[in-house]
Parts: C-alpha cells; structure tokens; sequence
C-alpha cells in the first residue's frame, strides 16, 4: 500500500521562498536601504523638538538602541533564521502571544511606512518638475505598480535593484558632506531661539531636557528599518553566518552617514533654517535659495533614496505577512507563493493597502509617525526576546553569541521603552491610530486565529520544540 501524501509537507511546498539568492553584499544593502530615505529628510523635524544639542543626544541614545538591538537580533536570527525574524523569536521567547503581539507591530510598520514614503516621493517628482506630473494618486500608483513587479519577479533582480539604487544614494550623501562641508560654521548650530520657560534650556538645547525625548522619534529616523535584514533569512546563504556579518556592516555604515549628514548639514546651513523644511540637503547647500549643480545632484539622488526605502520596505512587509500567514496567525491563503518563489498575495494586499491609505490621505508625516509606534513596540518586544532566551535557555545553540550578553538588550530594550512613550509626545493622534489597528489585530487573533496556528511552520516548531525539551527535563 503506497504511503499516504503528508498534509504538512503539501501545505509548506505551497508557500516556500527562493532559497540562496542573498549573499553578504546584498543583504548590507537590503539594511542600509531601509533606512537610507531618513538620511535626506525626516530628520531634521527633530531640530524643533529639541534643537541641535537636544537632537544630537536623541540620535546618539537611538543609534546606541539600534546597535544593542542588532547584535541582539544577530544572535537571534542565527538561532532561527526564517522568515518570521521578529515574530520567530518572540515565538519561543513569548508564546504565541508574544509572538503575535511582535509580528503585528513589525507589519504596522512595514505597511504603513512605503504608504509614507510614497508620499514623500510624489513631493519630490513634482518639486523637480519630473515629466510634468502632480504628486497624487498616478504617481503612487506607478510607484507601487512597477517596484511590486520587480518583487514578483524575483528576489534576487529584486534585491539587487535595491543595491544599485541604494548604491546611487548613499554615493550622493557623501558627496552632499564633502561639498556641505566647505561652508560648514559652528556659529549656525545652535541658532534656535530659546524657550526660557523650558526646564533646563539654553542656546544648545533650546526647549530644554524635556526636548532630547521629544526629538527621540526623530533620531530613529537615521536607523528606522534596519532590524528588518533577519526577514530575508530564508533566501539567505549560509543564514547563520551571513546574517550577523551583513547586520552589523549594514548598522555601522548608517551610523557613519547619520553623523556626517546631520553635522554637514547643520553646519552648513544653520538649525533653525533646517527645522521645518522638506529636502534640509537640498537646503543646506542653497544659502540664498539658488540652485546649483550639487543641490541638483542631491535633489536627484533624495529621491533615489526615497525609492531605495519604498522597494525595500514592500519586501520587509511581504516577508512578515508571509510569515504570519503561513503560521496561521493571519488567513493562511496570504503565505501562497508563485513559480518564482514570491509571496504574490503578501505583496499585493499590503500594496494595495498601502496604495490606498495614500491615495485616500496623502499625510505622510502621520502614516510614519504611526510606523515609528510600531516599531517602537516591536523593538522592545524582541529585546525581551533575547533576555528571556538567554535566562531561560542558556544551553541553546548559538552560532553568534551577542556582545555584551543580556547587558546589550537590556540597554535596547530600556531605550525602546523611553522611545515608545516619546511617540505620545510627538503625535499623540498617530499612536492613538496604531493603538486601535494594534486592537482590532488582537480582537482577531483572540477569538480567532490563535485556534488555527499551523504547527508545521518553521517558527512554530522550534517553539514546540523548546516545549519538548522543557517536558524531558521536567
């Protein structure tokens, strides 16, 4: 009598990624793209927050959270490298909770964030007069059309799209410093008018103490989206390996250009005209409103950038949906994948979200802002992650051990904590919008799918095998 088909295997072969299309390079671009939009602009809304000194100490506390939190995940994502990332680890650490409660906050962001950024690029095609078009509805259109095709390709052509992309970016921030530099003057640093009523304020932090948290939103913008690399763990080679290298080179590439953009460009052009401008690169180096040759440069390659954040971000979101989905958490037919590997559903139905949350309010300040709620949760959720996993199982498996031990997600997980609330100080209305999306998310989890988890998926087993364990050793 032939043996009868598994059930489980059938239903994984459906829902299975390219594996092997990312090595090293591609993966440190894949980090540095997620972020490298915040770099042109975003940032310096941060200077009417709390000023340069008040910005300056929020961007140094959120890229020391970034840096723990990396390593952190380094050594997670090297224990379970899947597809899951965040929702994966908070699995095993959590429960199905835990691993929920991750996972959504992680799509939050990655759903609403291209809708943001697709925004801003729509700004930029109308104000370098690209081909005559408005920003609006065709723009945003095109954009989700043509960069989720490339998706539906391939990951690889996917993938290395973004790092020429990424490539042609990064290439101009450098040429931004060099040029910003040679009419740098300390004097325009701290040129904000100071609110005397401030606690603890003067010429460097302009609305006092309470300003440095006020600005901390602002300073994740050099770094937000980099915990995204571990979501690519299935089409990795050698994930285990590789993916620790290419998060930590990825991390410390943004940390050199967050440095040398945010001094070059206050530097050169003064805090307070930098405040509450769209393009602060473009500004910094048009003292008297002029355009030159190298502002048109960087105006060109602000929108490269743009692109390179969008095109990641819609890989990032389709790879976390892809991963709930096939667990069950979400509707399972979400996780199908095409001939070529690609989750199709998990990248049309948030494009088409994403799409319409444009369309329909063209706010792109709120939709990020209620990102960063989002990913604030998620960071502190998967710092716990390592905490927990590092007391509770010591004896596991780890091909990279994070340095600094739980000291180092401990310090992520604090700070995640203090960036958290400091998303109330900002936008009260965007984290209150998150909060409702966060409880309509648990509603369904609760009296729905958290019945129908797929015990087969990759994420799932490991934690049932953490239970395994714990049973023999009981």
């Amino acid at each position: 009598m032939p043996p009868r088909p598994d059930p489980d295997a059938a239903y994984l072969e459906r829902r299975t990624l390219r594996r092997g299309s990312a090595g090293p390079l591609l993966l440190t671009g894949l980090g540095v793209a997620y972020v490298v939009s915040g770099d042109y602009s975003g940032w310096n809304a941060g200077l009417a927050e709390g000023g340069f000194g008040g910005l300056a100490i929020a961007a140094v506390l959120m890229g020391l959270m970034y840096t723990c939190m990396v390593f952190a995940l380094a050594e997670l994502s090297a224990i379970l490298p899947t597809a899951g990332g965040g929702y994966g680890f908070a699995r095993r650490a959590l429960g199905p909770w835990g691993g929920f409660l991750t996972g959504t906050a992680i799509l939050i962001e990655y759903v609403l964030a291209p809708a943001a950024i697709v925004c801003f690029i729509g700004d930029y095609v109308a104000s370098l007069g690209l081909f005559g078009l408005e920003s609006g509805w065709p723009v945003y259109l095109a954009c989700f059309v043509l960069f989720i095709g490339v998706h539906l390709w391939g990951v690889g052509e996917a993938l290395r799209f973004s790092l020429v992309v990424t490539a042609i970016a990064v290439a101009a921030l450098l040429v931004f410093v060099f040029g910003a530099l040679t009419d740098f003057h300390t004097s325009g640093l701290d040129d904000i008018p100071v609110d005397h009523g401030a606690a603890g304020a003067n010429s460097w932090l302009p609305f006092g103490l309470l300003g440095i948290w006020a600005a901390f939103p602002f300073g994740m913008w050099f770094f937000l989206g980099v915990e995204g690399v571990p979501l690519a763990a299935e089409e990795t080679r050698d994930p285990a390996r590789t993916l620790p290298k290419a998060m930590a080179a990825s991390m410390g590439v943004l940390l050199l250009l967050a440095l040398l953009t945010f001094i070059a460009a206050t530097g050169a052009r003064g805090s307070a005209a930098l405040q509450d401008v769209g393009n602060p690169l473009v500004e910094a180096l048009e003292p008297g409103g002029e355009a030159t040759a190298l502002s048109r440069v960087v105006n060109y390659a602000g929108l490269a950038g743009l692109v390179a954040s969008f095109f990641s971000l819609i890989f990032a979101g389709s790879r976390q949906l892809f991963a709930l989905s096939r667990a069950g958490y979400l509707p399972r037919f979400l996780s199908l994948t095409s001939r070529r590997k690609a989750p199709y559903l998990g990248l049309l139905l948030p494009g088409a979200l994403g799409f319409a949350l444009a369309a329909g309010s063209g706010d792109g300040a709120t939709m990020l802002n209620i990102a960063v709620f989002g990913a604030t949760i998620s960071y502190a959720l998967m710092s716990l992650s390592h905490l927990v996993l590092r007391k509770r199982e010591p004896h596991l498996a780890r091909p990279y051990r994070t340095p600094g031990g739980v000291l180092t997600s401990s310090v992520a997980f604090v700070l995640a904590l203090a960036a958290l609330v400091a998303t109330f100080l900002v936008d009260k209305q965007a984290a209150l919008i998150a909060l409702l999306v966060y409880a309509v998310a648990l509603a369904y989890f609760a009296f729905y799918s958290r019945h129908r988890l797929v015990a087969a998926a990759p994420e799932e087993e490991f934690a049932a095998l953490a239970k395994a364990e714990e049973e023999l050793r009981d």
